[in-house]
């Protein structure tokens, strides 16, 4: 059907409604479509149709723009603007791939419309769609070649695709049109300079870029990235000498940043330990008030040169009050002989101090002020809880507090020292107390709401944290507004250990929209990063974004969230299992009764509060959109709500899962972590040769790991008892597993990795889930072997000893009350502080009892 032509009149309405659409004044623009369609002559004309739409949904009336969208498109197929419209309202649903097929069919119909074209360059990179987004840029430049966004695109889209020498000649071409005087400082220009040396640098052309920083320098704003550049590319030349004083220059500009230390030592090559100490004894010298360079030697010098060095290093800080000293000191603590000497330094300024004032009882001069020995014990504090040793570390703190009772950082270590020690809750009272002493630190009040979070202490953190967000909506909405990410990560893990699983998994989709709605803002840099010629950023932010879900915000959401859902597959909630639940209890039928009917009124009662609040939300967001002028701003469409009910009770939590799983799959491949929770999903689908690719991806990264023992056990066992299996597919899978297996059975397989790690309290516990697992009459000797505590046993910690509890406690070994009690009472003699081990009462033992039980242990007590 061809495109019906407008007379004079309805044309010139028509550029008015595009004018209109462009101004954003959609209800003029909609005044003008009513005009065009009343006549009845033109009663159907498709791009009015489809324009009336795009202004439609503009005002947010999505179901009704597609409706009269659809239409125009109908009624005028050959249409490039019914097309464009089409692919503009597919644009704003975020259906990115919908939006570049209606582009490709526009062009096909006007393959020169310049709008069209940069439409599709903005998607085609959106999507990274690069050998695509290169022809789109090209035709582009060949269409408007004296834009300066033309060449720069072009040239971008060969960058992306790493054909280096294409990108430099077109930046180059292009460089040579611009009017720049040598002596003038012009930013645009000096950033398209920075970015072509860029492109010079990952190209390996390290000569060029040298000779290129050298010949443009007086023209680049940023003087330190030019220095930075000449130092890196000389070092990449071999020419050290003048590396050398490239990188010298740089710490005379700032002598706290240790990479130019880094750059100095592969420059001058010390050849013993006493040059490579001269670097460092050189900058100190000349600046005498800088912390690296008398902290950077303590990582590589030893014996009494270490001691005599750290003497120095400590007394200097200690008496000026160095609250961060610890933590500068904390690397140092992988090696045991610094620790020791660390210790005794510390331990005899303590003893002396008290007695006389002098860090030594022999010094003569002036005497040290009292403020010293604090900051000593605040010390002491942080390097005893460091090893483990607790009442030790609590004894120096409280000391120091008895001192001086009103320093927040005393407070603040103290419940760091219970948090380690795992008793959570007082940790997170001694946080709050440190709190209450500057009321107007958010640092202190985060901190204060994190404790709180990891003691499940959800409604008091969210109290703590509503002191800074805004009035008027409580706190969680606005920390989401405010994409808080460490506080919904925090959240998600405390609602899954009190088996809140709902609320658990709407913190995980707010953490995942995050994500969402941060990969889709970059869509506005892609024009405004070339207007403004901040190549470099946007080149960054492209990268960082394809990147994003690796970031440990996603991991741990996502981990939670596959956790859940794993959980939900093996135990569905439904209202039946609840009114189960109050059957087991032994109470009359009246009795019954009452509850059933009290339970039925808390849940209408909870439903009528969730709808009030959502009435009242729904009401704010009215009222913030009365505030703003419709025909401003364009509306996006509301999100669905996030309902805990129903996320908990989700039909397919498999698939969920899945979701959550395929961009850890894509970008954190090499996290083990992501491989076993994959190989858990795939279990549960019965997806053999998936389960295999997982456990090969994990054997790979980490074959001595605990989990990935159980998880291959569990799927040597399956792929043994499945007789439906496809020959090809069984032979597949028996060639892998006995490649991994070592051609051994899965109980010889699980012997040698108990006698190849007897050490430790992980791997042991492994070991002997997968002993009873393999055969349950050898129930005592598993529990045995889990939970041993001998001295040669290696990483007993809290963590690791709560496992080996909960694994007594979830049906891992069967009925074992005895032995959960035997163990449970050595594990508090090891560690006095932590809630873990103390006597429970029956209450919290069943809470304990439902929300400890782990994910892949109820897959194994259901396969077994």
């Amino acid at each position: 059907m061809p495109s019906v032509i407008l007379p004079p009149k309805e044309s010139n309405l028509f550029k008015r409604i595009l004018k209109c659409y462009e101004q954003k004044q959609y209800k003029n623009g909609l005044k003008f479509c009513k005009m065009i369609l009343a006549n009845p002559k033109f009663a159907e004309h498709g791009e009015t149709l489809a324009m009336k739409g795009l202004t439609l949904n503009c005002l947010g009336k999505k179901e009704e723009a597609y409706e009269f969208v659809r239409k125009g498109l109908r009624n005028d197929v050959k249409s490039h603007v019914c097309w464009h419209v089409y692919g503009l309202l597919q644009r704003s649903d975020k259906k990115y791939d919908e939006a570049i097929k209606c582009y490709r069919n526009a062009l096909k119909l006007d393959k020169d419309n310049l709008q069209i074209l940069r439409d599709l360059s903005l998607l085609q990179i959106q999507m990274r769609d690069l050998e695509g987004y290169r022809e789109t840029r090209y035709q582009l430049l060949q269409l408007r070649p004296t834009q300066r966004a033309s060449w720069i695109g072009y040239a971008i889209a060969y960058h992306l695709l790493e054909d280096y020498d294409m990108a430099l000649k077109l930046l180059e071409e292009f460089r040579k049109t611009q009017q720049v005087p040598p002596n003038k400082l012009d930013y645009e220009y000096s950033e398209l300079l920075l970015y072509q040396n860029q492109v010079m640098r990952e190209a390996d052309l390290f000569q060029e870029s040298l000779e290129h920083i050298e010949t443009y320098e007086k023209q680049i704003c940023d003087k330190l990235v030019v220095v930075e550049i000449k130092g890196e590319m000389l070092l990449n030349l071999g020419r050290l000498d003048e590396a050398a004083n490239v990188y010298r220059q740089l710490i005379d500009r700032n002598a706290e940043n240790w990479p130019y230390y880094e750059g100095l030592e592969k420059a001058l090559q010390p050849s013993t330990l006493e040059k490579r100490l001269q670097i460092y004894e050189e900058v100190c010298k000349k600046h005498p008030r800088a912390l690296s360079p008398r902290r950077i030697p303590l990582n590589f010098i030893a014996g009494e040169k270490l001691r005599e060095t750290l003497d120095k290093f400590l007394r200097v800080n200690f008496s000026k009050g160095c609250p961060p000293l610890f933590t500068v000191l904390k690397s140092l603590y992988s090696k045991a002989e610094k620790v020791s000497i660390i210790e005794e330094l510390v331990t005899g300024y303590e003893a002396s101090l008290k007695t006389c004032s002098f860090f030594t009882p022999y010094e003569n001069g002036e005497k040290e002020p009292p403020t010293t020995l604090l900051w000593v014990r605040y010390f002491l504090a942080q390097h005893f809880d460091k090893l483990g040793q607790w009442s030790l570390a609590l004894e120096y703190i409280n000391t120091a507090i008895e001192s001086t009772p009103t320093l927040i950082e005393l407070f603040y270590i103290k419940a760091k020292i219970y948090k380690h020690a795992g008793n959570l809750k007082e940790a997170a009272k001694w946080m709050e107390e440190a709190q209450s002493l500057d009321t107007a630190d958010r640092f202190i009040n985060s901190k204060s709401a994190k404790y709180m979070l990891r003691a499940n202490m959800i409604k008091e953190a969210e109290e703590m944290c509503s002191k800074f967000t805004r009035e008027g909506t409580s706190a969680m909405e606005n920390l989401n507004e405010m994409q808080c990410m460490w506080f919904q990560t925090e959240c998600a893990a405390a609602y899954q250990r009190l088996g809140k699983y709902g609320d658990a998994l709407k913190k995980c989709h707010e953490v995942e929209r995050h994500f969402f709605e941060i990969t889709d803002d970059q869509f506005d840099f892609h024009t405004y990063c070339m207007r403004k010629m901040t190549l470099r950023a946007y080149v960054d932010l492209l990268r960082l974004e394809d990147i994003l879900r690796r970031h440990a915000f996603y991991f741990k959401a996502a981990t939670s969230a596959i956790e859940i859902y794993l959980k939900l597959h093996d135990n569905p909630l439904t209202n039946e299992n609840k009114e189960q639940e109050v059957n087991s209890e032994n109470l009359s039928a009246k009795e019954l009764k009452k509850v059933l009917s009290k339970q039925r009124r808390a849940q209408k009662k909870a439903k009528l509060e969730e709808e009030r609040k959502h009435a009242e939300r729904e009401r704010q967001q009215k009222n913030q959109k009365k505030k703003k002028d419709e025909e401003e701003e364009e509306p996006s469409g509301p999100k669905e709500e996030l309902v805990p009910e129903k996320l908990e009770r989700v039909e397919h939590p498999l698939e969920e899962a899945v979701k959550f799983l395929t961009p850890l799959k894509n970008l954190a491949a090499d996290h083990i972590d992501t491989h076993l929770l994959a190989f858990e999903i795939y279990f549960r689908k019965g997806k053999f040769l998936l389960m295999l690719q997982s456990v090969k991806r994990a054997f790979s990264l980490e074959p001595n790991n605990p989990w990935l023992h159980e998880c291959l056990i569990r799927f040597a066992n399956r792929v043994c008892s499945y007789s439906n299996l496809h020959d090809i597919v069984q032979n597949v899978l028996t060639q892998e597993m006995q490649k991994i297996f070592a051609n051994k059975d899965p109980k010889s397989f699980n012997e040698e990795f108990l006698s190849r790690n007897a050490t430790s309290v992980q791997h042991l516990l492994s070991g002997a889930k997968m002993m009873h697992f393999l055969d349950n009459s050898r129930q005592e000797k598993a529990i045995c072997i889990a939970t041993r505590l001998d001295d040669k046993v290696k990483d007993k910690n809290v963590k690791n000893l709560t496992r080996v509890l909960e694994a007594l406690l979830d049906g891992s070994f069967g009925s074992c009350n005895a032995q959960y009690e035997d163990y449970r009472t050595s594990c508090h003699k090891l560690f006095p502080f932590a809630t873990a081990f103390l006597p429970a009462t029956e209450e919290e033992e069943n809470i304990t009892s439902i929300n400890s039980t782990s994910f892949n242990h109820d897959a194994l007590s259901n396969e077994i």
